[in-house]
């Protein structure tokens, strides 16, 4: 019998064998199936790995990522507590495994923690009413990796299925008393083995990072889904990715929001 999508991209980081692309047949032709075959996945991923789903990433808020992935807007993907890793205090590295992905694309990235349910709405929420459920504001790497063999060529639909290209997430501490700072304004700056490697802001994503939050909120509402309380949402890159090697010690500084780093070993 023919696998699934979800089975083959299951496969596909479990048994650590990359895919040139989904067969024709489970190919997902839909932003639906495409969805329906990344519940499939992170549903199998936790019955492989263990834990629970501790919230979602936002891909593509980024005009500059968009580009690099030949798509015309943002997507989502879910995040999993087997894949979720402390960082220290003060960005002391968290030491991470580098074999463990095909490759290792360090996305420095405001999250944020939810303190109230966002439940399915039949109008747009606005930008004050997401915000005014959020908890904290925390700073965070997320480590992308793909199981295709060419990311940039296969298309959302296909990027969508494997999770949004979600492999890990490393998350700082949090903070409550965030609505004072400009996140749009904010500086983050990526260091690599102890050299600034390059620059961002809240502002490359779509703006403000409340506006992915917002923009998430809303997609997950048209889908029949909602935010819970306790769960995260990074919200997407805030500069050009930086493509790790195995020895790096990188730490992304988020200003008063705080200091996050890991070392891939």
């Amino acid at each position: 019998m023919e696998k699934t999508g979800a089975q083959l991209l299951c496969d596909a980081r479990t048994k650590r064998v990359r895919l040139a692309a989904l067969p024709e047949a489970v190919r997902p032709k839909t932003p639906e199936e495409a969805y329906r075959c990344q519940d499939l996945l992170v549903q199998q991923l936790l019955d492989h790995y263990g834990g629970v789903g501790i919230g979602y990433k936002i891909a593509c808020t980024n005009v500059t990522a968009q580009r690099q992935l030949n798509v015309d807007g943002p997507f989502h993907g879910r995040m999993m507590s087997a894949f979720c890793f402390e960082s220290p205090a003060r960005g002391i590295p968290t030491r991470i495994a580098a074999d463990q992905f095909f490759m290792r694309v360090v996305e420095a990235e405001f999250a944020f923690r939810m303190a109230l349910d966002l439940p399915p709405v039949p109008a747009d929420r606005s930008n004050e009413e997401v915000a005014a459920a959020v908890e904290g504001v925390l700073p965070g790497i997320e480590i992308v990796d793909s199981r295709f063999d060419d990311w940039t060529s296969i298309g959302a639909l296909s990027l969508i299925a494997d999770n949004a290209c979600h492999a890990a997430w490393v998350k700082g501490s949090m903070t409550e008393d965030w609505r004072g700072i400009d996140l749009a304004a904010q500086t983050v700056r990526l260091t690599v083995n102890g050299n600034l490697h390059r620059e961002g802001s809240g502002r490359a994503v779509l703006g403000h990072p409340l506006n992915a939050l917002a923009w998430l909120a809303n997609q997950l509402s048209s889908q029949g889904r909602g935010l819970k309380a306790g769960q995260y949402v990074t919200t997407g890159v805030t500069m050009e990715v930086y493509m790790g090697q195995r020895g790096d010690q990188i730490t992304a500084d988020f200003g008063p929001l705080g200091v996050v780093g890991l070392a891939f070993e």
